[in-house]
This record gives structure tokens, sequence and C-alpha cells, in this order.
């Protein structure tokens, strides 16, 4: 999915949705700013394998779609520190119920497998 289409007020509301969080980190990066504030190098090592440059797009792309706050502190070096805004917030709140239902997809893909595995 392409970022204009999260830009895009003629489009379904699930597919608005998806369209923000669309990419290998955003929920994960949403599921660990759910905790409170982290500076970015806290989020790198909560997120093994994301780089800093996806971490800084990634970011970005939440900033700018309003999903998350970022605050720089004037001092040296500089601190910058993000947290979710009251509509990331809400995301994540929606967010809930899906996850539910991936892990009882995830449960059901085991036993699948293990009724498989027994079967042979």
């Amino acid at each position: 999915m392409t970022r204009s289409r999260a830009l895009d007020p003629d489009v379904c509301g699930v597919t608005a949705a998806i369209a923000v969080i669309d990419g290998k980190w955003k929920t994960s990066l949403l599921w660990v700013l759910e905790s409170g504030a982290h500076r970015p190098g806290a989020l790198r090592r909560r997120l093994p394998g994301l780089s800093e440059k996806v971490l800084t797009q990634a970011l970005r792309e939440m900033e700018e779609d309003g999903l998350v706050h970022r605050e720089v502190h004037d001092v040296l070096p500089p601190k910058t520190v993000y947290s979710l805004t009251d509509f990331g917030r809400d995301l994540a709140d929606a967010l809930g119920p899906l996850s539910d239902w991936g892990h009882r997809r995830l449960e059901q893909l085991r036993e699948r497998g293990a009724a498989r595995e027994a079967a042979s």
C-alpha cells in the first residue's frame, strides 16, 4: 500500500486505517509506545532488527499521520523523545481486538500443524 492511500479521502475507513500502519515496524512501534515515551535508541533496543534509517522514516510518517508526538529537549547532546498522541492511543485501542483475533488465528494454525504431525 502506498503512502498516498493514507491521504486519500475517498477510500474506505479500514483502508485508511491500514494505510497509516502499513509496513513491518509501525504496529510494533505503536505497541512499544503504548507503555510510554521512549527515546529512539530505546525503541531500537526494544525492536531488534530495526535500523536507524527505517526507525526515523517510520516515526516521521507516524508523526505526519498524527499518531506520534516528537519532543526535542534543548540540551547537549540533543534529546528527542517520542510518545503516542491521543489519536495514536485511539488507534492502538482499536487494534486491540484485531490483535486478539490474530492470536486466535495463530493458535488455530498451531493446532492444525500439530494435528497434521500426529496424523503422519
